[in-house]
Order: structure tokens, then C-alpha cells, then sequence
């Protein structure tokens, strides 16, 4: 059975729409990324943050009013006319929605609790709704009024990327004719702080497989696919994933089942390791992470593969990565170019002698044909890893 991606909005720190996005990660943009101690009072790291004025929620829906719900309006927005369609097709309750996240809206529960130690009452337009794992299917199956399934995944780093996993398992089951799928995480305390704790903020921008690499960029963001049978511009060609439980938070330093994973997502989409013109990476810039992929990169694919990580341009976002950059993938292959313009590894640093050779995207390279089959790399703590491998319909 093919599958399709038929359509795609997202919002990062790289802009706030398809065009915005593609032209500032080709151009090795990092502007998105400042610095601030919003969400860290009195020390200053760098985020990737969303700067679109973003859509309100109305009253008849006011129990899931939170950022990380108004990301994913914003989302819904740039693709309304392709679900309307698969609504007309196929009917509300033929429609899913399944999405990835790490902190849904988190966020909201902060300020309401600031706003309680000041005043001592919580806001009236608090709700507990705001904050549940599942909060944003739930608000967007209840905002089109579908009935589908709707659901939401949390597995870290990969949470989105596992949502596409089970949303091709609704469509393969006969459960929908579409599901509306992907991810988005938002800014809060709880995630920079928890990452500070850890170790595992950079002092300055991020480095991914720099040589003066010290830790990620926390990023928010959003992305949504339209998965269907529906012949679209994209095919959804295979997915691979593996969990090794090697550590809570540490990668296994070798990256077997990392390499597991990308050799199954190739298995499935039935294609060779030569045949990927483009890899996204996981490529956060912490120490550990960047060493470890790029052993298994280098077993998996050689040092031929031309790939890069855009966290240098978006920061880390979390439980909304693996679509969002599944999403960057998408923006690759659904133009008409025939210079195959790829993303570059930026860092603005030198690559890391002692890592296993790769073949780092530079500013401005190109395959100078056209790029038609891509794959996507997301791990997250406790060794859940998923790869993706997408190409031109």
C-alpha cells in the first residue's frame, strides 16, 4: 500500500511558513536562535523560538487555549484546504490525528502557578486540559470535529517520528482514510532548566559535529503532515525504529541499534544505502550524541551519503523534531530544482577530527540534479530511535 504526504505546515525558528523555512535553511540562517533568560532567570542560553503572531483559540474552546495549541492552528492553517478535502472524501469520522510531543502545554500551567504564588488564585482560563500529554489531538479533533482516532505519543526526541509510525498503521488497519499527524513542542522553564540540570545546554549557539561542541539549543516548533492514500508529492517510502535502553539519557556509544534502525527504515522503503541523495541527522551538538551517530552513519551509509543536522538553524525541538525536520525533507523534494540545493551542517566551527568521517553538507553544495529520496534520523533518552525515508512521488 503507498502512502502519501500530501501536505505540510510547519512554524520554527527558521520561519513561519514553507517558503520562509526552505530559503532560510538553504541559506544557513541562525538568526531565529537568540538568547535570553525567559525561561531561565538569570542565566542566558540560546532558543530557537517561533516569532509568527499566532492565531487565537475561541470561547467555544477556551479549556485548551495554550501556546503549544495555538502552534498547531497556526499549523493546521497553512494545510486547511487539503484536510478539508479528505473531510469532503472521506467523511469527519474517517479522519485521524496523531501527534508527538514532550511537553504539550506545559507552559501554561507555569505561568498559572507564577500567577498563584502572586495572588494567590490561579487564572480563571486555566485549565488542566492545557498541560495532558494529549492535549493538542484532543484540540484538534474537537476543533474540525472529527471523529477518527485521536491520540497522542510522548517518547521524547521521537515522539513525532513515532506518530508517523502509528498513523501509517491507522491507514494500513482500514482505522481512517487520512490522518492529520505530526508534532509541537513549546518553550517553557521545565525543559531549559531540566536540560541545564543535566549538563547539556550550549553556552553559545550550537555546534553540531563541531570540534568545540558543548550541547544543544532548545528549539519549539510545530509540524503537520496530511498522511493518505491520496496519490501526493511525497511518498512515505519506510520507517525503521529500535529502543535500546542502553541509559536513561547517555546514548549507547556505538549506536548499534541507531544503525538498526536506519538499515530497517531502508529495508522497508526497499532502497539501497547509495540510493539516499540526503540524510537529515539527529546531530544535536552535545559530545556523546554527535559521536555516536556518526560511527553508525559511517557503518550504515559510508562517508558518501551527503547529510547534515539543521538544529543549527532551529535549536532542539524535542518532541516535534523528527517531523519537523521529516518536514524539511519534504520541502527538498517537493520543488522544482534541478540543482538539488542541500541543507548545510552549519556550526561555524571545524568539523571534529576524531569523528567517524562523514559527508558534512557545506554552504551552498548541491547535487546539481535533482534530489529524490531523503531519509531522517531522530534518537531520544532511553534509546528510542526512529528513521524515516521519504522520496518524490
Amino acid at each position: 500500500m503507498k502512502l502519501y504526504l500530501n501536505d505540510l505546515g510547519l512554524l520554527c525558528a527558521a520561519g513561519n511558513d514553507k517558503d520562509h523555512v526552505l530559503r532560510n535553511l538553504l541559506a544557513g540562517e541562525r538568526s531565529g536562535l537568540v538568547f535570553t533568560d525567559r525561561f531561565s532567570p538569570g542565566r542566558q542560553f540560546a532558543v530557537g523560538r517561533v516569532e509568527a503572531e499566532l492565531p487565537e483559540i475561541g470561547d467555544d474552546l477556551r479549556y485548551h487555549r495554550c501556546r503549544n495549541n495555538r502552534l498547531l492552528l497556526a499549523a493546521l492553517t497553512q494545510i486547511r484546504g487539503t484536510v478539508d478535502r479528505m473531510i469532503a472524501r472521506f467523511g469527519r469520522d474517517r479522519i485521524g490525528c496523531v501527534l508527538g510531543t514532550s511537553t504539550s502545554g506545559i507552559r501554561s500551567t507555569e505561568l498559572a502557578l507564577a500567577e498563584q504564588a502572586e495572588s494567590g488564585a490561579l487564572p480563571g482560563d486555566f485549565h488542566y486540559k492545557q498541560q495532558q500529554m494529549g492535549a493538542g489531538a484532543d484540540f484538534l479533533r474537537a476543533y474540525l470535529n472529527l471523529g477518527g482516532p485521536a491520540y497522542t505519543l510522548s517518547t521524547a526526541c521521537s515522539s513525532s517520528g513515532r506518530a508517523l509510525a502509528s498513523a501509517r498503521r491507522l491507514l494500513r488497519l482500514g482505522l481512517c482514510d487520512a490522518v492529520i499527524v505530526g508534532g509541537a513542542d513549546t518553550l517553557c522553564n521545565l525543559t531549559i532548566n531540566g536540560f541545564a540540570a543535566l549538563d547539556s545546554l550550549s553556552s553559545g549557539l550550537c555546534r553540531p559535529f563541531g570540534l568545540h561542541r558543548d550541547g544543544i539549543n532548545i528549539g519549539e516548533a510545530v509540524s503537520l503532515f496530511v498522511l493518505s492514500r491520496e496519490q501526493g508529492p511525497v511518498e512515505l517510502l519506510g520507517i525503521g525504529s529500535t529502543s535500546d535502553a542502553y541509559h536513561f539519557s547517555a546514548p549507547d556509544p556505538e549506536g548499534l541499534a541507531v544503525g538498526q534502525a536506519m538499515q530497517k527504515a531502508l529495508q522497508d522503503a526497499g532502497k539501497r544505502p547509495e540510493q539516499i541523495d540526503y540524510l537529515n541527522l539527529h546531530g544535536t551538538a552535545t559530545v556523546l550524541n554527535d559521536s555516536m551517530e556518526s560511527k553508525a552513519v559511517n557503518a550504515v551509509f559510508g562517508a558518501d551519503v551527503a547529510a547534515s543536522s539543521s538544529k543549527g538553524m532551529t535549536g532542539h525541538t524535542l518532541g516535534a523534531a523528527a517531523a519537523l525536520e521529516l518536514g524539511f525533507c519534504w520541502l527538498l523534494l517537493n520543488r522544482d530544482d534541478d540543482t538539488g540545493r542541500l541543507i548545510p551542517n552549519v556550526n561555524a566551527d571545524t568539523i571534529d577530527p576524531e569523528l567517524a568521517v562523514l559527508n558534512l553538507v557545506r554552504q551552498g553544495a548541491a547535487l546539481n540534479r535533482r534530489i529524490n529520496v531523503c531519509q531522517s534520523n531522530s534518537f531520544a533518552f532511553g534509546g528510542n530511535n526512529i528513521s524515516i525515508v521519504v522520496g518524490r512521488a
